[in-house]
């Protein structure tokens, strides 16, 4: 049995046409062509949505981090004036307030003589442990007995 053309049918037929039951080769290679190009896209879609937190990562950490948070909230919410708001905040070098205030902080514990707080808390003494003698220079109210020179009047 030989196929015949259906006597409307043009001669001849382009390749993109299959005869039934073989692969279509071009639905294939637009299917292949499809996936790398969503692949890609979503690549490029992602590296530009990372572009602030990528931006923020060498500067301070607080920047870093307030930066990224409005990345998410811009991936999941789809509002995209949190990406700009972090893009603009990864431009901007936010001056470091911290590290002048730290150096105050511990020159005035040095002044009153007081040791660094943070020291403090790692050297806590346990419920178990004695705690260590008061230093010399150390006053108690209790060991205050009052001047020890009389003081005299010049009226």
């Amino acid at each position: 049995m030989s196929e015949q053309l259906h006597p409307l049918a043009p001669h001849h037929l382009p390749m993109f046409i299959t005869a039934p039951g073989e692969t279509d080769v071009l639905m294939v290679v637009m299917g292949v062509l499809l996936v790398a190009a969503l692949l890609a896209l979503g690549n490029i879609y992602l590296r530009l949505h990372s572009l602030p937190e990528r931006m923020a990562h060498r500067s301070q950490k607080l920047q870093f981090e307030i930066v990224a948070i409005l990345g998410l909230l811009a991936l999941f919410t789809h509002i995209h004036l949190f990406w700009i708001a972090g893009l603009l905040l990864a431009f901007i070098d936010l001056p470091d307030f911290s590290s002048p205030l730290r150096s105050i902080a511990g020159s005035v514990e040095k002044i009153a003589g007081e040791t660094s707080t943070s020291t403090k808390a790692d050297v806590a003494p346990s419920a178990t442990q004695e705690l260590p003698p008061p230093m010399a220079e150390e006053r108690r109210p209790e060991d205050f007995d009052g001047p020890k020179k009389e003081v005299h009047s010049h009226a």
